[in-house]
């Protein structure tokens, strides 16, 4: 089908053409629960878990905005302007975590996830121009949320599988690398979705083919990494005050969340178990209920998503993105000191409504303020906002948490929880027009 921006669509075709999100955010999702325990399973050192992941920022901050720079000046016949990479990333993605949980040796297990992280990358950046070019801009507050919709749904069975698989007696057994073999079953669903859900929006909807005009432009265009380089300089140079601002908020939104994601399995071994990592039992145990805890805030994140996109059509995408980040942060401060694990689902609620604001308000904001023929190469810099942070934790905070936290992992999620209150706050210094962010 051939959907033009002016047509409204239906709630199955903007549902459809997400679709391929969820199996991204699958992938995405065991990056965030399981990679870390491979990591302490293969004997890494906590404080070096920031430097482990380091692969994440660095491959979001070259690879998205060159992806999207790349996109804006692409036309495949039959495939389109976006589809394209975020085909090859899915096959990319469902290769990597097939191979992960084989791993024999830590350096393996970083290498391969600088290769996951490539093509993540790769799939994911051209969704959110996708959205851009495709929804009408009266829909799009529903298209971005929608995103935040099957982030939730895709991050939630991922987290999920390895509870499940954990509870499986004949799964108890380990490689001989000592990686539980219930985390395998986890990483092959994975590669499995992961392809497998992007073909579904591939094959399901279709981009709005170019004018004669726009086509002569795109051909007329420059391409090729060193040219998409340059248009990334210049759109940087050129870019909107509001993105500047957002940038600030990033700055300490993605800081707390990469420290959430590399020692939440810490906090919970010490809070409810009373032990450390290197009780390798209670530590396994710790991993699985971390899968299930981010599940359950991976469940809010589905459910809130709808409730976010009504109070975006009625509030300034500002004031929704403060609060929600304002009740993640709430949530973090209160999790070093929950010693039962059941009531550890309480403050998800609070960062599940976060998670799904992160996912899909911010490009709200700021949407507005960028050239429609631009879309791929500023959602790029938007991404790129998103890592630089990410990258400054893994060279900083290994450091951090030796000095000033006590190799303390409840200190490092009330770091965080302090971090994301910061950013709660600057948030409602963005300079948007006050009103509904569909028409921002």
């Amino acid at each position: 089908m051939k959907i033009s921006p002016q047509v409204a669509m239906t709630l199955r075709q903007i549902m459809l053409m997400n679709f391929g999100f969820f199996g991204i955010q699958y992938s995405f999702g065991l990056q965030q629960t399981a990679i870390n325990p491979i990591f302490s399973f293969l004997h890494a050192d906590p404080s070096q878990l920031p430097i482990l992941n380091m692969a994440g920022p660095i491959t979001g901050l070259l690879v998205q905005p060159m992806i999207g720079a790349m996109s804006d000046r692409t036309w495949v016949p039959g495939l389109g302007r976006r589809r394209p990479y975020f085909l090859i990333g899915a096959i990319g993605c469902s290769l990597c975590l097939f191979i992960y949980p084989h791993v024999t040796a830590l350096w393996v297990a970083v290498l391969l996830l600088w290769l996951l992280d490539i093509s993540n990358n790769t799939a994911m950046e051209p969704f959110r121009a996708f959205i851009a070019d495709t929804v009408p801009e009266h829909q799009q507050s529903t298209g971005f949320l929608m995103q935040s919709v099957f982030t939730g749904l895709g991050i939630t069975l991922a987290n999920l599988s390895l509870f499940i698989f954990q509870q499986i007696g004949w799964l108890q057994q380990t490689s001989e690398a000592g990686i539980p073999y219930w985390v395998f079953g986890s990483f092959y669903i994975g590669a499995v979705c992961s392809i497998g859900s992007v073909l579904v929006t591939v094959l399901s909807t279709a981009e709005r083919e170019p004018s004669p005009e726009e086509m002569a432009a795109i051909k007329a265009q420059p391409s090729g990494p060193a040219h998409a380089v340059k248009d990334i300089v210049v759109a940087v140079r050129e870019m909107p005050t509001a993105l500047w601002q957002l940038a600030l908020v990033y700055l300490f939104q993605w800081y707390a969340l990469f420290i959430y994601w590399q020692y939440i399995s810490h906090s919970i071994v010490q809070s409810v178990w009373n032990s450390t990592v290197e009780n390798t039992e209670a530590y396994s145990q710790a991993v699985a209920w971390t899968g299930l805890v981010n599940a359950s805030y991976n469940v809010v994140t589905f459910i809130s998503a709808f409730g976010l996109m009504w109070m975006a059509r009625k509030y300034a995408a500002k004031y929704v993105h403060a609060f929600a980040v304002t009740l993640a942060a709430l949530a973090l401060l209160t999790i070093p000191h929950i010693g039962n694990k059941y009531l550890m689902f309480a403050p998800m609620i609070g960062f599940g409504v976060g998670w799904a604001s992160m996912m899909g308000v911010p490009f709200m904001i700021v949407v507005g303020s960028i050239p429609k023929e631009r879309y791929g190469v500023y959602m790029g810099i938007v991404n790129m906002m998103i890592v630089i942070p990410m990258l400054i934790e893994t060279v900083s905070f290994g450091w951090v948490y030796k000095t000033f936290l006590g190799s303390n992992p409840a200190n490092a999620m009330t770091f965080a929880g302090v971090s994301l209150a910061i950013a709660a706050a600057l948030t409602l210094t963005i300079k948007t027009a006050a009103k509904p962010a569909t028409a921002e």
